[in-house]
């Protein structure tokens, strides 16, 4: 590894990535020198109320949490602890990452994500073995998880998935549906990964944006679906301010105001 590796695992209030909140935060962070891996584990007061299905899912009740600190109070220590490294997660790219973004953005801290490779194990497994964490853990590891849906057990078992899925599939070829061939996308090597667990045509963690065949970034929802950003947003500037005022994920509100601007400054240079 050239960085640091934290696989990181969240529990939270609900599952909407930009009003719900964290309340348990696990992480595991594997130097770049191989030295031994450190452990954090954090509760947090949430500040808002706990959905039912949540507290049956994960078992964490706004009693367990009335002394804890707020986000804002563990928001730079959280943020010290990654630093540049890249992240690692069971689902972790559509959950766990743009959540983790919009809370750490709310202290004013920005994740960059642009500038780390994201490993989501799950996308291994379920392009390899499509099945749940505890499957995967079953079907990997030959052992049973005692203790689900808590953070650091989670994170734990994804720990051992992922080097299960390396020795598993070291030697084995990946064919796509339309029948071409990736050779040995699951190795021990971050960029390979990043990349076979994520969509590279998909621009932010929430699939507002992609890259269409011509790799131009086009919308992936609403009223301009598949129309150009850039050119949209300069004609219709009421679109860019609705989109920088709603609830959308940080990451597509900066990646609307660049390409806007972008496109602003090649019209005056005139490209």
């Amino acid at each position: 590894m050239d960085r640091d590796l934290i696989f990181f695992d969240v529990e939270t209030t609900g599952l909407n990535v930009i009003r719900d909140r964290i309340i348990q935060l696990g992480m595991v962070k594997y130097p770049k020198n191989s030295g031994t891996p450190e452990e954090m584990m954090l509760m947090i007061n949430p500040g808002i109320p706990i959905s039912e299905e949540a507290m049956r899912i994960h078992g964490i009740t706004p009693a367990d949490l009335v002394n804890k600190p707020v986000f804002a109070q563990v928001a730079k220590k959280i943020y010290d602890f990654i630093g540049d490294g890249d992240l690692a997660g069971y689902n972790s790219n559509r959950f766990d990452v743009p959540i983790l973004m919009e809370e750490l953005a709310r202290c004013g801290l920005d994740l960059k994500i642009e500038e780390r490779r994201l490993i989501d194990v799950q996308r291994i497994f379920y392009r390899m073995e499509p099945r749940t964490l505890k499957a995967a853990y079953q079907f990997y590891c030959g052992k049973e998880m005692a203790n689900a849906h808590d953070a650091m057990e989670d994170i734990k078992a994804t720990i051992e998935v992922l080097k299960g899925q390396l020795d598993r599939y070291k030697d084995t070829d990946f064919i796509e549906e339309d029948g071409q061939t990736i050779s040995r996308p699951v190795v021990n090597d971050m960029q390979v990964l990043h990349e076979f667990t994520n969509d590279l045509k998909t621009l932010d963690a929430t699939q507002r944006l992609k890259y269409n065949e011509q790799g131009e970034v086009v919308f992936n929802f609403g009223k301009y679906v598949g129309q150009p950003v850039a050119k949209i947003l300069y004609e219709d500037r009421n679109y860019y301010h609705w989109i920088q005022e709603k609830e959308f994920s940080v990451q597509v509100k900066k990646m609307s105001a660049k390409l806007l601007k972008e496109y602003e400054n090649n019209l005056k240079k005139g490209t």
